[in-house]
């Protein structure tokens, strides 16, 4: 990992830890903003540490961005989860032969960069 790289994941750690510090639920109400400020924090955590020992730059800069997008839209949305996606299960576009497998492969691929590891850490 480069010094700038290094740089901009450590910049992206403690924005995410300020954000859990000054977070707000929509709700308003105590209980629920310390549970979300708790799952933001726990959620960077374990992302971060999951993702410590990556060196490919590519796959750094796919985490790179997946921590923006989920910042972005936790912020505009002000919630702390991951938006899911709604995709009925052969929703996809067929061919004529297409089998299941082909169908997850495509919604593998699909899937938006805010959710890449959504469901190998929950």
């Amino acid at each position: 990992m480069t010094p700038a790289t290094r740089q901009a994941v450590l910049g992206l750690y403690r924005r995410v830890m300020r954000i859990a510090k000054t977070w707000q639920s929509a709700s308003g109400q105590t209980e629920e903003t310390m549970r979300e400020k708790e799952y933001i924090r726990n959620e960077a955590r374990t992302l971060f540490r999951k993702n410590r020992n990556v060196t490919d730059p590519k796959l750094i800069k796919q985490c790179i961005e997946e921590c923006e997008a989920r910042i972005e839209i936790g912020l505009h949305y002000n919630i702390p989860y991951p938006r899911p996606i709604h995709l009925p299960p052969m929703g996809l576009a067929h061919k004529q032969g297409r089998t299941l497998r082909h169908q997850e492969k495509l919604r593998k691929i699909s899937k938006p960069i805010y959710l890449k590891s959504h469901d190998e850490v929950s």
